[in-house]
């Protein structure tokens, strides 16, 4: 009887990194919404807060390329 889960490595790290990575993603992108929102909405300017977490937005990509990456990779 051959044990093959002792060789592979758990992948339950990876997916929490796709989570993490979605919603970094998904706040970058309300945040930009905002920025668009408060403009049409008023005459004031977005606070840095909202620019700071539209940074969101690259960053959740970033991981989602490395999630992908590691993800995709076979085990030798």
């Amino acid at each position: 009887m051959s044990d093959t889960s002792s060789k592979q490595a758990p992948r339950g790290s990876a997916s929490v990194l796709l989570y993490i990575a979605l919603g970094l993603f998904a706040i970058g992108l309300l945040a930009v919404f905002a920025i668009f929102g408060v403009h049409l909405c008023s005459d004031a300017d977005p606070g840095l807060w909202l620019y700071l977490l539209a940074m969101c937005a690259p960053l959740g990509f970033l991981l989602a390329i490395v999630f992908a990456l590691w993800s995709g990779r076979r085990s030798r």
